[in-house]
């Protein structure tokens, strides 16, 4: 076995385990969820193949692609979603790993057409600044190609609002879901299940506050966001050192 194929192998294991987490997790019901892995080295993406219940899954039934979405191994159809994994590879340069899901309170969110305020340390720790959430997609978007539009208002959001992709690692899609990334398939899963729980949190505050939602402080956001991703963060351990 080559290293290509070494390393194919070992991503659809990685995308395989990735998406059985998520039904663990609580993220996805039935079949409504997605994750996928891409490698610039070799050009390729594996992802989820369609449909295919989590129950009876298999690593060796995960799909790969190059980098435009075109199959180059497997029996099964991609995911539906693949297109708009594609576009956040393509413009989204420093991310490894795309994950859709359909879990409750943030498609309640983006049912209701709204950002995801960051009212606290929690949301702040991963999200540096508020979830956005796309505009509507327009009829001829929907009816013409519906799943790279999706994509497309993704990276215009990040655009027009002037937002970092690593800076905020996750999105909701007007009417549809949340989408996360990250630099590896742990990660971007990882981002799904905190993007859940602020979710959850975000909705409980505003029914607790009522009248008034405030945010946390642009300091306190700061505080969270950089002791764990910023140039002298401290957050964790310092790898191959031990601290005493």
């Amino acid at each position: 076995m080559n290293s290509r194929d070494r390393r194919i192998k070992d991503m659809k294991e990685n995308v395989y385990e990735a998406n059985i987490r998520l039904p663990k997790e609580g993220l996805v019901k039935l079949t409504w969820g997605n994750v996928s892995e891409v490698d610039y080295n070799y050009n390729v993406i594996v992802i989820k193949p369609s449909g295919v219940p989590y129950s009876s899954m298999k690593p060796e039934q995960m799909v790969v692609t190059d980098l435009n979405g075109n199959v180059l191994e497997g029996q099964y159809k991609p995911s539906s979603d693949l297109p708009t994994h594609v576009i956040l590879y393509k413009h989204f340069k420093d991310i490894r790993s795309v994950v859709h899901t359909h879990s409750k309170y943030a498609v309640m969110w983006a049912q209701a057409h709204r950002d995801i305020p960051a009212y606290g340390t929690t949301h702040a720790d991963t999200f540096y600044g508020p979830v956005p959430c796309t505009r509507d997609l327009t009829s001829e978007e929907i009816e013409q190609n519906y799943e790279v539009e999706t994509g497309n208002v993704i990276v215009e959001t990040f655009k027009n609002r002037l937002i970092e992709s690593n800076a905020v690692p996750g999105v909701i899609v007007y009417g549809h879901g949340p989408f996360t990334w990250g630099n590896s398939v742990n990660k971007a899963v990882e981002n799904s299940i905190v993007l859940e729980e602020i979710a959850e949190m975000a909705l409980h505050t505003e029914m607790l506050t009522v009248y008034r939602h405030p945010q946390i402080s642009n300091n306190l956001l700061d505080k969270h966001y950089l002791r764990k991703h910023g140039v002298n963060a401290y957050y964790g351990q310092v790898e191959n050192s031990v601290r005493v």
